[in-house]
Parts: structure tokens; C-alpha cells; sequence
């Protein structure tokens, strides 16, 4: 279990900050910020199916993967259970991770040198033994241009092994690949875990906010979005 210098407001009320919170993910992205926050956390990854409902949009997808996926974690651990799903959207087209070499290609291909979508739904499910206090779900959004890489780039990133295990089959934050152009919104969103977003659901069950709430995102990007909403809420 990671340990950080996370608290709760309801420790000195119940004991229900024992168990801790759950992350029902495997991702090393996901891990990664959490640990540059400072919260305590143990992983419980879940498995659930994935196929997109007939209809169903990209917000609806994530939104219901994360709740089922809290949900799975929910019946084996006891604690907050944070789940997380993320999508690529080009053109209306849902993109999950690349299965083989081939659907890699044919994802970063189809990306480049365009806008597309990048959809996170995140779930605090709160599993805890005393009952059902808190939890809520939340979608965020953010929208990214790809550069205009070339197929050696591809080929090179490809046989770095990188794109198996990302939405999209890209890493934003790969420094050699460096896929991305631009980008309108949250960053770590499509690293998977909105921070904000997390932290906010966090808040809604007691919990205090972090010392460095930017920590996480400045350690990887060099900048942080919450840090320009805060001055510029200060302006105001």
C-alpha cells in the first residue's frame, strides 16, 4: 500500500479511514499521480467488459465503465474505490488500446496531424464497512491536436512496445515520441486521471486537499491547468 500524507476529516469521527483508498486500476499512469499527491492508496484492479453499448456516446461509455468497474472492485475490497475509464474520439469514433502492432498503426495514423477527443469517467464508490457515506462520478473532456509525425516515428515508438496499454495506442507524455501539438484542457486527463476532477470527489467524502494539489501535473508537464483556474479565480 502506497503511503502519503493524505487525511481525512472523518478520522477523528470514524474508523472508516482505515481501509484507505482503492484504486481499481492497474495503470502505472494512474499510480504515478496519485503517488506525486501524496495519497495513500493500494491497487485492486478491475476487469470488466468494455464493448460500447449500441448508441451509447463516448461520456455515457466512461461514465458507465467507471461506475461497473468501481462496482466489481466493490464486492471484494472494502474502502473508497477509485475507478477510472478513458477514451479517444476521432471523427465519432471510439479508440481503445491498439490490440496489435497493426491496429497501433492504424490508430496513430489515422490521429495525425489531427483534433480528437480524449473522455475520462472517473467513480468514488465508497465501499467502506460502516455504509454508504459518500461518492459520485464525473466526466471530463479535453481536446488534442496530434503533429504531424512520420511513419519512422511510428515505427520506432511502436517498437518501443509503448502504445499497447493507452487509449488511443499514444503516451502524451513520451518525450521522444512526442505526438502531441496542442492541447485545450486538462492534461492529465488524457494520462487518464482528471485531477481535478479527482480531487473534487475526493473533497465530496471528507477528505482534505493536498498540500501541492499541482504537484502531480508540474512534475510531469512543467504546468498545471488547476494552477491557472486558482489565479485566475484570484483575480477575480
Amino acid at each position: 500500500m502506497d503511503k502519503g500524507p493524505w487525511t481525512t476529516e472523518r478520522d477523528s469521527r470514524s474508523p472508516s479511514a482505515v481501509h484507505g483508498l482503492v484504486l481499481a486500476s492497474a495503470s502505472p499512469r494512474r499510480q504515478e499521480f496519485l503517488r506525486l499527491l501524496g495519497i495513500p492508496f493500494r491497487v485492486h484492479p478491475a476487469h470488466v467488459d468494455e464493448t460500447p453499448l449500441p448508441g451509447e456516446s463516448p461520456e455515457q461509455l466512461v461514465a458507465r465503465l467507471s461506475r461497473q468497474k468501481a462496482a466489481a472492485v466493490a464486492h471484494k475490497a472494502q474502502g473508497l474505490i477509485l475507478a477510472a475509464d478513458t477514451v479517444v474520439v476521432l471523427n465519432g469514433r471510439v479508440l481503445g488500446k491498439p490490440r496489435t502492432e497493426e491496429d497501433a498503426w492504424a490508430m496513430l495514423r489515422a490521429l495525425r496531424g489531427r483534433w480528437h477527443q480524449v473522455y475520462t469517467g472517473v467513480t468514488l464508490w465508497d465501499a467502506r464497512p460502516e455504509g454508504p457515506f459518500c461518492g459520485d462520478s464525473a466526466v471530463e473532456l479535453t481536446r488534442v491536436k496530434m503533429r504531424d509525425y512520420t511513419d519512422e516515428e511510428i515505427a520506432r515508438y511502436i517498437r518501443r512496445g509503448n502504445p499497447f496499454d493507452k487509449a488511443g495506442g499514444y503516451a502524451i507524455q513520451d518525450g521522444d515520441f512526442r505526438p502531441v501539438e496542442r492541447v485545450e484542457g486538462c492534461m492529465a486527463n488524457v494520462m487518464g486521471l482528471p485531477v481535478r476532477r479527482v480531487l473534487e470527489l475526493l473533497e465530496g467524502c471528507g477528505m482534505a486537499r493536498p498540500a501541492e494539489p499541482t504537484r502531480a501535473c508540474v512534475h510531469i508537464f512543467g504546468w498545471c491547468c488547476m494552477a491557472e483556474r486558482e489565479d485566475v479565480q484570484d483575480d477575480d
